[in-house]
């Protein structure tokens, strides 16, 4: 089909990619790179032609229909059915809630693809934002990935939704840079952070430079991860102006975030990435603002794995948060 204009020349996909989740049926598109966009397709109910534009899903469509590797390419009608079919889906979809998904650095797509589907089957769309480790070691560039994800929220087929946010680990870093875009200018950007109507995070790396350094350790190469971390010490003093001192500011626009929708932590006792005192410290802080904070937290467990570590407890935990949110098509029972 080639590239599929979004939005006035900010955003581009690729070419979709249907994929099964569950008993339906999902279709998958490249925003840019590391940026994803999953959804579920809808299109135009044609039994009654006084509704032209009544809405059902893409599975109840005759097989010919809705899956397009069975419809003959050279046939105008089909052709044009396909294409108004996608589009018609494709603006339909905007109409749910949007989960935001901030990735853990190197997460599989295996992994990545259990929260995905999590949340695809409570009706929601699901973004996801990779990070990379560059990000996080030049801030800058990371700040200006945080405006791009920005921009990208901002623009048709995102503009508007209620937006959920779950972070993980190093995501929790990248959405920081996102809303230290909205703290530095509250009047252009101050929308998204009106439309987050939740926000979860999941082993998020809060402490010392030295937290941050093991946790760069741990992931890049486990098995020199002694040398990583005091490789990775030395460059933060080095470069401490364009390192440290951005770092500090992330995590005082972190403490004041512009979003103040009901939180949910995930932590446990044995993370070494993260300080359990200083999250205490901060979920605290949000109370006294008057945000309403959950959390769940293990003596042990492992980092960004809490689901697979923990599944009955975490989904309990993520059921009851969801039940409290103000958007009912995100409360169905899991």
């Amino acid at each position: 089909m080639g590239n599929l204009q979004l939005s006035t020349g900010l955003v581009k996909t690729d070419a979709p990619t249907s994929k099964e989740v569950n008993k339906g049926k999902f279709v998958t598109r490249r925003i840019r790179n590391g940026i994803i966009y999953y959804y579920t397709p809808i299109t135009a109910c044609h039994e009654d032609p006084q509704t032209p534009t009544a809405l059902c899903p893409i599975s109840s469509l005759p097989p010919s229909l809705s899956d397009s590797s069975s419809a003959d390419a050279s046939s105008p009608l089909l052709s044009e059915i396909a294409t108004s079919s996608e589009k018609l889906s494709y603006s339909s979809s905007t109409s749910r809630p949007l989960l935001l998904f901030f990735s853990w650095l190197g997460a599989q797509p295996g992994a990545a693809a259990k929260y995905r589907d999590l949340y695809l089957d409570r009706g929601m769309d699901v973004l996801l934002v990779q990070s990379s480790v560059l990000h996080f070691l030049w801030p800058r560039w990371g700040l200006r990935y945080g405006l791009e994800v920005l921009n990208i929220l901002e623009e048709p087929p995102f503009s508007g939704r209620a937006v959920l946010v779950h972070a993980s680990s190093i995501g929790g870093f990248t959405f920081t840079q996102v809303l230290t875009h909205i703290a530095q200018e509250p009047k252009k950007h101050g929308g998204l952070a009106q439309r987050v109507v939740g926000h979860i995070y999941d082993s998020l790396v809060v402490g010392s430079l030295e937290h941050m350094a093991t946790g760069l350790g741990k992931t890049l190469v486990p098995c020199l991860e002694g040398f990583i971390k005091n490789t990775a010490m030395l460059y933060f003093w080095l470069f401490k102006s364009h390192t440290a001192d951005l770092y500090e500011n992330s995590i005082q626009v972190f403490y004041n975030s512009p979003v103040t929708s009901p939180a949910l932590f995930y932590s446990s006792d044995n993370d070494v990435m993260c300080n359990p005192a200083v999250l205490e410290k901060l979920m605290d802080f949000w109370r006294r603002r008057g945000v309403a904070v959950d959390s769940r937290r293990w003596k042990e467990s492992t980092h960004a794995a809490h689901l697979r570590c923990h599944p009955e407890e975490y989904l309990f935990t993520l059921q009851h948060f969801l039940n409290s949110l103000p958007i009912s098509s995100i409360k169905a029972k899991m």
